[in-house]
């Protein structure tokens, strides 16, 4: 399965692109990151993320897209503009029938370091061991886009799974109530017979 990570964001978006094989093998198709300069203006900049996305999309052909989830930072300005960047991505990857999922950075994390809390060096260190690359990832974001791409593919085979016996158990609950309340409307007349003393 091919993925294509993104971590957004409007003066830096990280972009790669991770092929999984048998068990949790991982391989690095391509990386970049896309810069828009901060004095332009808002629409022109989620216009260039857009365009880069969509040459990456096109060129690549992942089979889905794994983005970072926003969460609530200081500075609102700077998570307004990577929610935005987000949108134009899975926008993008819509367009195409592709699925797209958000991902937690502790998700992230915990999927490539083993630890939730890990810092933005150790992501780096592990992404670069796993997928055996000559030089780590620079800059962080692209790194960043990297994991992104490994926690999905290791991470949705299992969610996809726990869905479906979710919805398999769901299924068996309303077969069971089904079965209970036609039984409990049967039970009171017997089948329409009624119950009279003998006279």
């Amino acid at each position: 399965m091919r993925v294509l990570g993104v971590d957004p964001g409007l003066t830096r978006c990280g972009l790669g692109v991770v092929d999984g094989g048998l068990g949790r093998t991982v391989t690095c198709v391509a990386v970049d990151v896309v810069r828009t300069p901060p004095d332009a203006d808002l629409a022109g900049r989620l216009l260039q993320v857009a365009d880069a996305v969509e040459e990456w999309l096109d060129t690549y052909r992942p089979e889905a897209v794994a983005v970072e989830r926003v969460f609530s930072q200081h500075n609102v300005r700077t998570v307004m503009g990577t929610a935005q960047a987000g949108g134009v991505v899975a926008l993008s990857a819509a367009r195409r029938g592709l699925p797209v999922v958000f991902h937690t950075p502790s998700e992230v994390k915990a999927a490539v370091t083993g630890s939730g809390r890990a810092d933005k060096a150790q992501v780096t260190g592990m992404v670069t061991r796993l997928l055996k690359l000559a030089q780590a990832p620079s800059p962080a974001d692209a790194a960043d886009a990297l994991a992104l791409a490994i926690c999905h593919l290791w991470r949705e085979p299992m969610r996809a799974r726990l869905a479906e016996a979710e919805a398999r158990a769901a299924q068996l609950a309303r077969t069971h109530r089904a079965r209970l309340a036609a039984a409990a409307k049967q039970k009171p007349g017997q089948g329409g017979k009624t119950l009279g003393a003998k006279r």
